[in-house]
């Protein structure tokens, strides 16, 4: 079974995935955040493995993307150094799918699936 949560990081600048680029998983716990997960990108620019099976849960999350780390490891300046995405779940049984679209000088990201 797969991860209820997948991200996906596409250099758009480039026409290619962003590969290595660190990852956070937060979720909101009280008035704080309480970490879930931590890993890069892989060559295909993919996160597949967020959470484990069953363990989304209605909420607010934030992914937080390190970018000038993978901007600087090609000799690249960017204007945004970090990318944070804060989005709700309100049915953990589906599968959330959340990609960032990167160029150095800006971002996009949508529900995909």
């Amino acid at each position: 079974m797969s991860s209820p949560l997948t991200t996906h990081v596409l250099d758009v600048s480039l026409g290619r995935p962003a590969r290595g680029v660190a990852i956070v998983l937060e979720r909101r716990d009280g008035d704080g955040l309480r970490e879930l997960a931590r890993t890069a990108t892989n060559a295909d620019g993919r996160a597949p493995e967020l959470l484990p099976p069953g363990g989304l849960l209605a909420g607010i999350y934030r992914l937080h993307f390190a970018t000038a780390a993978y901007f600087e490891a090609d000799g690249r300046r960017c204007f945004y150094p970090e990318v944070v995405i804060e989005f709700e779940v309100t049915q953990p049984g589906e599968h959330h799918h959340v990609p960032l679209l990167l160029s150095p000088f800006g971002y996009s990201t949508y529900r995909g699936s």
